[in-house]
């Protein structure tokens, strides 16, 4: 094939950037246009190289040409575009290869830099190119590299029946269209690359999707075990209570006073627990979006009353402010679900509280009220103030100062205030004490759902 060897004779020459006027012949120019406008069209890089050589042939009066490509990782260039081959060859070119640095295209690459050989039978230096010139009908042959920034791409040659050198005109056009199909092939690597990107963002999103379906189903079943298993719970626990209230009413018989005092103990633990229990309920039914609200009118100031009377846990070293208006604050919400908040934070208080006070404020400000629970206890780390209302989330080191709890009492405080219109917020620092601040509206926001409390 013409480009096995590397010509060395004197009459072949460079092209460089001195030999390369413009093509002004209107054929030229239209040659151009065409390619330009294949450029832009196509999404290939083979259908312009085509495009290209079938174009550009004629205009340079070649006989035939080819385009070879660097293969990745490799010195061996591959031909990716002909144009008028011999028919007996035809067969053949998809395998042809040309080394890098080896005859006219591959030195072209090598060297980055455009050949030009006149004529392949006028020095016998080239002999072993004479029987492999005259099988394909060739004597002149050009050969110019595709270069891209400091890429060089691969190379185009052009091979001519007539021995001869290229007019000006000619070699600037061959100039041009080498260009313009470097440019081609860059454009498609770079489309190439954004599919293949596309296509992994593609496939991240659909495993994410996939991950996010499983995550979704594992929530689903956890809550479903939460809510069947509390009301499993619930129910056997409610009648153990009721047996201990007719204990406690003699019912069965007279009681010792140690045994009115262990009945006392085991109402108080299954009081607690039966919080818990409830607790979980409304938890799993707000993570469902099945919690509902029963709004009525009353006074928020009773309400906060109420929860203050029902809060246990106090110590005798913690001294207790109720800091509410004596006048009434009307409120249209579900009072149940606001002393539930109160209640939290209260027992959040007590529990982190060991001397000082613990403070509980209402102040009405417009359409809206605050709810302060405030208390002089160990506070919370600033980098630990939103962690808090995590659902399950107890703080590093509580359960070594005898705290318990399973961590649900803020999350539960902050999901009814946010289903009520409102937030739970908190001011704290490390030593210093912490502020819970309820904010909610004095009416129902508009779409909250409804339904028995």
């Amino acid at each position: 094939m013409p480009d096995r060897r590397r010509p060395t004779t004197p009459r072949s020459r460079l092209i460089g950037p001195a030999a390369r006027p413009a093509a002004e012949t209107p054929v030229s120019l239209a040659a151009v246009r065409e390619i330009a406008h294949a450029f832009i069209a196509a999404e290939r890089p083979e259908d312009v190289l085509q495009y290209a050589l079938d174009r550009t042939g004629p205009v340079l009066g070649a006989a035939f040409a080819s385009v070879y490509l660097v293969e990745p990782a490799s010195e061996l260039m591959r031909l990716v575009a002909s144009w008028h081959w011999p028919a007996k060859f035809r067969p053949w070119l998809g395998e042809m290869r040309v080394r890098v640095g080896q005859g006219p295209s591959g030195e072209a690459v090598s060297d980055r830099r455009a050949i030009e050989v006149p004529d392949v039978l006028a020095d016998g230096r080239l002999a072993d190119w004479v029987e492999v010139a005259r099988e394909l009908g060739f004597r002149g042959l050009v050969a110019v590299p595709l270069e891209s920034g400091q890429r060089v791409l691969g190379a185009a040659a052009f091979y001519f029946a007539e021995a001869g050198a290229l007019p000006p005109e000619r070699r600037a056009l061959a100039r041009l269209v080498a260009d313009q199909m470097a440019a081609a092939v860059e454009k498609a690597g770079m489309i190439a690359e954004l599919r293949r990107a596309n296509a992994a963002l593609q496939e991240a999103n659909a495993e994410l999707a996939r991950q996010h379906e499983a995550l979704s189903e594992v929530r689903r079943l956890e809550e479903g075990f939460l809510a069947n298993m509390s009301n499993e719970l619930r129910t056997p626990l409610t009648a153990a209570l009721r047996y201990v209230t007719m204990l406690q009413a003699e019912a069965s018989g007279p009681l010792t006073a140690d045994q009115r005092d262990d009945l006392a103990k085991v109402q108080e633990s299954s009081e607690r627990l039966l919080a818990l229990i409830d607790d979980l309920l409304l938890l799993t039914a707000d993570r469902r979006d099945a919690l509902p609200l029963a709004p009525v009118a009353a006074d928020l100031a009773a309400t906060v009353r109420e929860a203050i009377a029902g809060v246990g846990g106090r110590r005798p070293a913690v001294a207790f402010v109720e800091d509410l208006p004596r006048v009434a604050v009307p409120a249209t919400t579900d009072h149940r679900k606001v002393a539930r908040i109160v209640a939290a934070l209260l027992a959040n208080a007590y529990a982190f509280t060991t001397q000082g006070e613990v403070r509980v404020s209402l102040e009405p400000r417009g359409m809206r009220v605050r709810i302060g629970v405030h208390d002089t206890g160990i506070g919370i780390p600033r980098e630990d103030l939103e962690r808090v209302f995590e659902d399950f989330r107890q703080l590093d080191g509580a359960a070594d100062r005898g705290v318990g709890g399973a961590g649900l009492g803020l999350a539960l405080a902050r999901r009814l205030a946010r289903r009520l219109g409102g937030d739970v917020t908190v001011r704290s620092d490390a030593g210093a004490g912490s502020s819970f601040l309820v904010d909610l509206p004095l009416v129902p926001p508009a779409g909250a759902p409804a339904g028995p409390g």
